[in-house]
């Protein structure tokens, strides 16, 4: 394999920037630039060294050199990462004497790619790298560390040992398919597996759609009549003015859309043109609008300002009722109101129970499940084992032949290891990796 290099840091000056070489001939490519008070060839392995980098008399930078011998470092390959100074000039400078002296320069993805072909980790954490980097929230941050460190790799490895078993079992029946009477497989244990998998796997399903929302925003729709404030209301969580605010109905045609992080928790906030009945063809597009943003939301800002909450929102998720302008109620009847919905002051900024009831809803949702799904290709493979598994369910039932079964627990078996590469292609590897950032 060629040692490759890139600029592992974000690109533009700064500080330091950190250069990665990985790669059979990654120490002696970098000992040929670097003069220190000792060979990088003959460091200990997970050390750091002081030095400089020069090629003849032109002396480029000090830097810090780290060395991670192989297979004890990111890429299971010798590995060298060259902290130096953040200027462009000596970062661009020092990435083209690394290709001058035998380097090639690292394809997107490549370090975690030929981690997991290293065997350093599989390809569900592979993936976890990369929604790690682009982590935006705490609770983001959470659920990719989580899958890095083996959640639904663990999971899913421990269902597919089982599941292989029994497969062997009945795959050694057809071996003594002269011999009727022999059944290796014990059908009902058999049985028993199918419906633990089955129930497991449609508990990940489940999962998805609040691990991809955590990963993309939890979809907040604030929906309700004209002029009860909804525009205002997003200006007043997101601390801007993002939405026109105006007292003539109808302003707001179209859904607006922002993100907001609450307590660590990424949320998609929409805001909607106000439902009514009207003659106007182009607001009767935003209303539309709004409806579908309501159904795709997985909570709803049901705003009111006359503690009226009637309209017909169809939506099957959880639905906030928020009185807002609560600073205009009489002190008599805001004790009433209250049991009914949260009390908010948009156009004041009071609206602290209203965040602290989202951050609520989606610690709850999170709780659900100990394990959760945030990837759309781990979720399309683990939906087709769960087909096949449905299938090997009704197989057993009908008496089906040990062959017939064979074929649907095999789909499983694939379907399972396509998560953690176990079964792949060279496509879906390049169309996986060709994602990541340069240098990671």
């Amino acid at each position: 394999m060629h040692t490759i290099c890139a600029i592992s840091t974000p690109y533009g000056s700064g500080g330091i920037a950190v250069i990665r070489v990985s790669g059979e001939q990654s120490i002696s490519i970098v000992d040929t630039l670097f003069q220190g008070r000792v060979s990088l060839s003959e460091a200990k392995a997970g050390t750091v060294h002081f030095g400089r980098i020069q090629r003849e008399n032109e002396l480029l930078d000090e830097v810090l050199c780290s060395v991670f011998l192989a297979p004890h470092s990111f890429t299971g390959e010798d590995t060298v990462e060259i902290a130096c100074h953040g200027s462009v000039y000596i970062q661009q400078t020092m990435l083209q004497w690394l290709l001058d002296a035998g380097c090639r320069a690292a394809e997107p993805g490549e370090f975690t790619r030929r981690a997991f072909l290293n065997g350093k980790m599989d390809l569900a954490q592979a993936e976890a790298v990369a929604d790690l980097i682009a982590a935006q929230s705490k609770a983001e941050k959470d659920l990719a560390l989580s899958q890095l460190r083996g959640s639904v790799s663990n999971e899913l490895a421990a269902l597919r040992e089982r599941l292989l078993h029994f497969t062997s079992l009945i795959e050694l029946e057809l071996d003594f398919a002269d011999h009727e009477e022999l059944e290796f497989a014990d059908r009902s244990e058999l049985t028993d597996l199918a419906v633990e998998i089955e129930t497991k796997l449609r508990t990940l399903l489940s999962s998805f759609r609040t691990g991809n929302a955590i990963r993309h925003g939890i979809p907040v729709a604030i929906i309700g009549a004209p002029n009860v404030g909804k525009s205002t209301l997003l200006n007043a969580l997101l601390g801007e003015n993002r939405a026109i605010v105006s007292d003539i109905q109808g302003t707001t045609r179209d859904t607006i859309e922002d993100t907001l992080v609450l307590d660590g928790i990424l949320f998609r906030l929409i805001d909607t043109a106000g439902m009514r009945e009207t003659d106007d063809t182009i607001e009767n597009m935003g209303i539309e609008r709004s409806r579908r943003a309501a159904s795709n939301a997985q909570i709803i800002i049901y705003l009111s300002d006359n503690g009226q909450w009637t309209l017909d929102i169809g939506h099957s998720g959880t639905i906030i009722n928020v009185l807002n302008k609560a600073d205009l109620l009489r002190s008599e009847g805001v004790k009433e109101l209250r049991s009914e919905g949260l009390l908010i002051s948009a156009k004041k900024g009071e609206i602290e129970p209203l965040k602290q009831e989202l951050v609520r809803i989606a610690r709850e949702s999170m709780q659900t499940s100990a394990v959760m799904l945030s990837n759309a290709r781990h979720y399309d493979a683990i939906a087709r084992a769960h087909d096949a598994i449905i299938r090997v369910q009704q197989g057993l039932k009908d008496g089906l032949s040990g062959e017939l079964l064979s074929m649907d627990l095999q789909d499983c078996l694939n379907a399972l290891g396509e998560v953690t590469g176990q079964i792949t292609n060279q496509e879906v590897l390049v169309n996986i990796f060709s994602k990541f950032c340069i240098g990671k």
